[in-house]
């Protein structure tokens, strides 16, 4: 496809590229290359497989250009090839500006900034988007042809319906959250109802996160809006404010949901009560369907990458469950609960140093061995299942590997104090080895058969053990299967230096 883009670039500014590079795009099927060279220095290429979304880029691009907005100038498109050119607006993304900020020049993390430790430099930035926002839905909405939409001209129920099956199938079931099918959908229902009683009539971007924002001379650009539909204003202002790895503190949240009121205060009556109750279904709505893009991108796509922001989401949901959810959804919040117990506590603050943290994790082989979440590709995986199973017993069917009738059943075996020193001397050798070289991440899973006894058990002894050894590293646990002992819930996953 570079030739056809290439070939493209000759037509429309006369001579062939002077270089063609490659410009990344990890979330999406479509394809980016920055050519050098001709009147404009760059330009970006572009090639995308689907017709219809092609159409829906192009289209609301002009659109926004017709109203002086900051997307880039389309310069030549080829429908047919799929393929086009546009102004280059640079790497630069709002969240590497964010990320830029917070880091020290010595590569620590500073703590300077405006509220909250927040760079006052990204923070005005933020505040011309949320300016910009309400002209992009409300002027766009009156300008956009909504017939080209895609997938759908509106951000209707059945939309939202697809957004909450993603989270469904592509988060909940993979990440192997218990729940209840028909409960979990009767909830679905009830907050579908309660998002359609806002207002739908405007422009919704649908992505509008930090990734999506250029920020070039300090000013922010915007791009990947081609799956905007008519919608409600709420969605957006909530994928802005909500944008997991960003990590905006609270405080932030709130002023620039206030500025955000305020611009749209200028164009339009807002009930500002009413905005804020539906605001928070949208911003549930939101970060679920953001879970199910994490959950397919990084457990079936297999790009860890994605999975990295599963915890700054988790801790988003925990606030949301704390403050309390603006209809009853009794089956969600029991399956929003596990996972807030499980990922959020392993959340980096974006001002903290890191250290070595090692994960540790129990798991049972009924279902897999777990898929490394953080890109290292794994680590150590220990097979329990040599050992004996307490799990036989009637006497222990109902217990874990956290109990003392269990404990006390495996260390009367000599073959388990065996097993535990080869671990232990592999996992101590090599924890002191990161440590000493400076490495971020190490992992080590224990498995057995239903994931509630040997492994539970072994991976408990050895969190204790590092914690006692390693008094300098972060130590983080998780069973994976606890959702399914009887009894679900009496221990948790922990994280402590």
């Amino acid at each position: 496809m570079h030739r056809e883009i290439t070939d493209l670039f000759r037509r429309t500014f006369g001579a062939p590229p002077a270089s063609v590079e490659r410009v990344a795009a990890d979330g999406s099927n479509r394809t980016y290359v920055r050519l050098r060279g001709g009147p404009h220095g760059s330009v970006i290429g572009g090639f995308g497989p689907d017709r219809d979304e092609n159409r829906a880029f192009l289209s609301f691009t002009s659109t926004f250009r017709d109203l002086g907005l900051p997307v880039p100038e389309l310069f030549a498109a080829d429908e047919e090839a799929g393929i086009w050119l546009l102004e280059d607006f640079g790497d630069t993304t709002l969240f590497r500006a964010l990320s830029v900020a917070r880091e020290g020049a010595d590569g620590s993390f500073a703590q300077e900034g405006g509220d909250d430790g927040f760079p006052d430099d990204v923070l005005r930035v933020y505040e011309r988007v949320i300016d910009l926002l309400p002209r992009f839905q409300i002027e766009g909405g009156r300008a956009i042809d909504f017939s080209v939409a895609y997938p759908r001209e509106a951000f209707d129920a059945q939309s939202m319906r697809w957004d909450l099956n993603y989270f469904k199938y592509h988060f909940l079931k993979l990440a192997r959250i218990p729940f209840n099918e028909q409960r979990l959908e009767d909830d679905f229902e009830r907050l579908i109802d309660f998002l359609l009683q806002a207002d739908a009539g405007h422009f919704l971007y649908r992505d509008l996160q930090s990734r999506n924002i250029l920020v070039k001379d300090g000013a922010p650009h915007f791009i990947d809006y081609q799956g905007g539909r008519r919608g409600a204003l709420q969605y957006d202002v909530a994928s802005l404010l909500y944008d997991a790895k960003a990590a905006i503190p609270e405080r932030v949240r709130e002023r620039l949901l206030a500025r955000y009121l305020d611009a749209l205060a200028d164009r339009m009556l807002v009930d500002r009560d009413r905005f804020g109750e539906l605001y928070l279904g949208f911003v549930l709505c939101r970060i679920l369907q953001a879970m199910g893009s994490y959950g397919y991108r990084g457990f079936f796509e297999r790009k860890p990458r994605f999975l990295e922001s599963v915890p700054y989401a988790a801790s988003n949901l925990g606030r949301l469950l704390e403050n309390g959810l603006s209809v009853p959804l009794p089956e969600l919040g029991r399956a929003l609960g596990r996972i807030v117990e499980e990922w959020s506590a392993g959340t980096p603050s974006p001002t903290a140093a890191q250290g070595l943290a090692v994960h540790v994790s129990s798991f049972s082989y009924r279902n897999g061995i777990p898929t490394d979440d953080r890109g290292h590709g794994g680590g150590y995986v220990f097979d329990c299942r040599s050992l004996a199973n307490p799990g036989r017993l009637e006497a222990f069917e109902d217990a874990t590997g956290t109990d003392p009738e269990v404990i006390a059943f495996l260390e009367a075996r000599p073959e388990v104090e065996e097993f535990w020193a080869r671990v232990w001397s592999l996992v101590a050798s090599h924890a002191a080895t990161f440590r000493e070289r400076g490495f971020g991440d190490m992992s080590v899973a224990f498995g057995c058969t239903g994931g509630q006894h040997r492994s539970v058990y072994f991976a408990e002894r050895l969190v204790r053990a590092l914690r006692e050894r390693f008094a300098d590293v972060e130590v983080t646990l998780r069973h994976h299967e606890q959702g399914r002992w009887p009894g679900a819930g009496r221990a948790s996953g922990t994280r402590a230096r």
